[in-house]
Parts: C-alpha cells; sequence; structure tokens
C-alpha cells in the first residue's frame, strides 16, 4: 500500500481575520476549509497550526511580563484551533484538536499514537499552544510537530506570497525566490520563519513551501503538492 502524503499546514492568524484584522471572517476560514477539503477528499493526510496574530502576538504586550504575554498567545492560538475545526467540521470533514497542554473538556495534551489514530480515523488535526513554553513562536510550534509527525513538508500560507530577498513592503524591487534551500535561508537570514524553526528545519531535513493565503486555489495546490510561491529544499 502506497504512503499516504502527510503536510503540516501552517495558517496565519492574521489573515484569517480577513480586512477585519481581528478575530475571525468567517467567509475567509469557509474558503480555506473548501480547499483543504479538496485535498482531504484526495486522501492528503492534514495537521494544522495557526498563528495568534489576530488576537495577540507575545510580543505584542510590552507593558506585561514577556512570560505571560507568550502564555496569552498560546491561549489565542487554542481559540484559533478549536474556532477553525469547527468550520472545518461544518464543511464536511472530521477533525481533531490536540494541544501542548491540556484543557480538560476542551482538548487533550499531544500524544503521537493518539495523534496517529486520529490521521488513520480520516481527521485534520490541529495543533495548539505552540510548543507550551515562552520566547518561541508558532513557527517552531509548527516546525517541531511535523517533524515529530513525520510530515512531507510544511506548507506556511502567509499574507505575503513567498520569500524576498528583503521585505517587499519597504522594497518593491525586492526579487522572490522561486527555490531555495533551508541552508541559504539560514544563512541569509531571510524571515520565511523565525530562525529557530529555520535551524530545526534544516536539522532535520524538513522541506517547507510558502505562498500567499489569500490566492484562491493556492491551498488546494500546496497540499496536493503544486507550489506557487517559493520552494525551501531540505538541501
Amino acid at each position: 500500500m502506497d504512503k499516504k502524503r502527510r503536510v503540516m499546514l501552517k495558517l496565519s492568524g492574521e489573515a484569517l481575520a480577513g480586512s477585519k484584522h481581528m478575530g475571525f471572517d468567517l467567509a475567509t476560514v469557509q474558503d480555506v476549509a473548501g480547499e483543504v477539503k479538496e485535498a482531504w477528499d484526495q486522501g492528503v493526510e492534514i495537521a494544522v497550526v495557526i498563528g495568534g496574530g489576530n488576537f495577540w502576538r507575545g510580543r505584542t504586550g510590552n507593558e506585561i511580563d514577556r512570560v505571560k504575554s507568550d502564555q496569552i498567545g498560546m491561549l489565542a492560538t487554542v481559540m484559533n484551533a478549536l474556532y477553525v475545526s469547527e468550520v472545518f467540521r461544518s464543511a464536511g470533514m472530521k477533525t481533531a484538536v490536540f494541544g501542548a497542554f491540556e484543557i480538560p473538556g476542551l482538548m487533550p495534551v499531544f500524544d503521537k499514537d493518539e495523534v496517529e489514530q486520529a490521521f488513520a480515523d480520516r481527521k485534520v488535526v490541529f495543533f495548539a499552544g505552540g510548543t507550551g513554553h515562552p520566547y518561541f513562536s508558532t513557527d517552531t510550534g509548527t516546525a517541531l510537530r511535523a517533524i515529530e509527525i513525520c510530515a512531507d513538508e510544511i506548507l506556511l500560507a502567509k499574507a505575503v506570497d513567498g520569500v524576498y530577498e528583503a521585505d517587499p513592503k519597504e522594497h518593491p524591487e525586492a526579487k522572490r525566490f522561486e527555490r531555495i534551500s533551508i541552508s541559504e535561508v539560514v544563512a541569509r537570514g531571510l524571515k520565511a520563519i523565525d530562525l529557530t524553526a529555520s535551524v530545526l528545519c534544516m536539522e532535520n531535513h524538513m522541506p517547507l513551501g510558502v505562498f500567499s493565503l489569500n490566492t484562491p486555489g493556492n491551498i488546494a495546490d500546496a497540499l496536493n503538492g503544486h507550489i506557487d510561491g517559493t520552494v525551501i529544499t531540505a538541501d
């Protein structure tokens, strides 16, 4: 029996807020659910991590302790996972949510065996709470979980359509990379994902794809192996 394709999809929380830039935009989340379902219907095993930027980022609350601020950010990712998983259910998919920490009645803590069973039961698996520790971003949580579940690659659906040699907002002439190695991303300090996550991917030979969440069809195409953005190879 052929091994099924298994991917880790990282969604931008800010992008899911749509034009409101805060909270959830239902139409945007429903569009994402429809594209994920296309790949799910074809048998792709899908795990999802969602950033918390539509509610809170750990580095946002400079007026409070960094540890507490990061913990609030972790809870933002829990809200996102629970909400988006329910929208996915309403679109006809089965889902399961696992956290870096347990919240009784809401989600169990991550367990590799239980996650494998969820995949066997044809569920889209959501990972919430980052790594469960402060000073680590959801990028690092995404890389860690992807490696733990032996994903084939990480797909980053972002507000930007790929990896650029400089910030395209500040430098409109900046070139977008069609293909680049993870070691070069690290060496050049490019902002595809944070440095800790980049090094983790480099050391564990995890490839990535970066593309725009806002272009219709991009998520479905990426889940099926076609990246309209930047392919980051695992060297």
